[in-house]
């Protein structure tokens, strides 16, 4: 079972300079980032890395820099919880992998290993959920990421009508794309209205 790190929002630690801005990220129409909306006092990560905490992933300035991202500890999954300050409506997500030497990508046909995010489940205003639990509830929606889908910085759709009164979104990092031990993630950002 994964280990129970728990941190709230604070401050980033130091990385390598940053590399050259990503793509531009296409928000999808009538949508805006909800980073603001974000109530950063009652963020937690569950089983991350205490030197690549959740706020290098989910905060604006922060996840845009290359160099910084969110990793699992003990093994490859990520237990997040975001609660926003007023209710709002989710439409889509957007989660970045980053991509390090190995194997051949498809999307870039260079030498790299995907260890972002593949089974993303998201609930709707569950709270105090934790590893031992998270597989008693079915989740508002199951994203199944493809590597392509995580170097594309473009958003994943998810089930409207599942997300209409969110007060706090819980994201389950099941697994990652290489199988690997670690599971790391760049950026993560959620899209909808107020």
């Amino acid at each position: 079972m994964a280990a129970a790190n728990t941190a709230a929002a604070g401050t980033a630690t130091a990385a390598p300079a940053p590399a050259a801005p990503a793509a531009p990220v296409q928000v999808p129409r009538g949508q805006v980032d909800l980073v603001d909306f974000i109530d950063w006092t009652g963020v937690e990560c569950l089983n991350q890395d205490p030197s690549h905490s959740i706020v290098n992933a989910l905060k604006q300035t922060l996840r845009d820099d290359e160099g910084l991202h969110l990793a699992s500890d003990s093994d490859e999954q990520l237990l997040i919880y975001i609660p926003f300050m007023q209710v709002v409506k989710l439409h889509s997500a957007l989660f970045k992998g980053p991509e390090e030497d190995g194997e051949i990508c498809n999307s870039c046909n260079a030498s790299c290993v995907i260890t972002g995010p593949k089974t993303v489940k998201l609930f709707s205003n569950k709270e105090h959920m934790g590893f031992s639990n998270v597989n008693d509830y079915p989740p508002s929606d199951t994203l199944d990421l493809s590597a392509d889908h995580l170097v594309e910085n473009k958003p994943a759709t998810l089930k409207y009508v599942k997300f209409q009164n969110v007060r706090s979104l819980t994201i389950f990092i099941e697994d990652n794309q290489s199988g690997s031990d670690v599971t790391k993630i760049h950026k993560i950002a959620l899209y909808g209205t107020t």
